[in-house]
């Protein structure tokens, strides 16, 4: 049976997505909520049915990656997973977990590594990355910690330095937020997490 072709709505929010896609990558812009409302701007499809999901602009962005990017992504990602794997053993004490787009395969050059690790508090890590001689910048993070529209984000610090290359955004949790993710505002599950054995696995596979 033939394949039914796209309605005009699915075929609006596909283009919305791609171009919500190409704000990301280009713009160096991590908020999804604005891209897709820049992409719906510039093409005009406000009125043609609902804005894609961060998942489909997720898939759009990995698309266009492989399609503009060619051969040089891989390169990116493999630089990008060393480094993380270098800062990963920077925080050893600290039970660093790799997320977001680096551990995904979506990023960018405009991507940072982001990293959760887990301390009594936030300071103790700001103390130890100056004991290291390493600048750093404190950040915030809104994160759900369970699905749902009603329930409030959390608010969570972290550090933004540069190391091996790249920039790291080290996010803080307590030591029991190890045992469940917050909600990855891609999907709306717990976000993936990797350890440095899982970290050394994906680079040698």
């Amino acid at each position: 049976m033939p394949k039914k072709p796209p309605s005009e709505s699915e075929r609006a929010r596909q283009l919305l997505a791609q171009e919500s896609a190409r704000i990301i990558v280009e713009k160096g812009m991590r908020d999804y909520g604005i891209a897709k409302s820049k992409a719906a701007d510039r093409l005009g499809l406000h009125k043609h049915g609902a804005l894609p999901g961060n998942a489909e602009i997720e898939q759009a962005i990995g698309e266009h990656l492989k399609l503009f990017s060619g051969d040089s992504h891989p390169d990116l990602l493999q630089r990008m997973r060393i480094a993380a794997l270098s800062a990963m053993r920077l925080l050893a004490d600290y039970s660093p977990r790799l997320v977001g787009p680096v551990l995904a395969g979506t990023a960018d050059d405009n991507s940072a590594v982001n990293l959760h690790v887990f301390a009594d508090t936030s300071e103790e890590i700001a103390l130890y990355l100056d004991d290291q001689g390493i600048d750093c910048r404190l950040y915030e993070r809104r994160l759900k910690a369970r699905r749902g529209r009603n329930v409030r984000p959390d608010v969570f610090p972290g550090y933004r330095f540069q190391y091996d290359g790249e920039v790291v955004e080290a996010t803080v949790f307590p030591f029991d937020g190890i045992r469940q993710a917050p909600i990855s505002p891609v999907d709306g599950k717990p976000m993936q997490r990797l350890d440095t054995k899982g970290l050394i696995a994906l680079l040698n596979a």
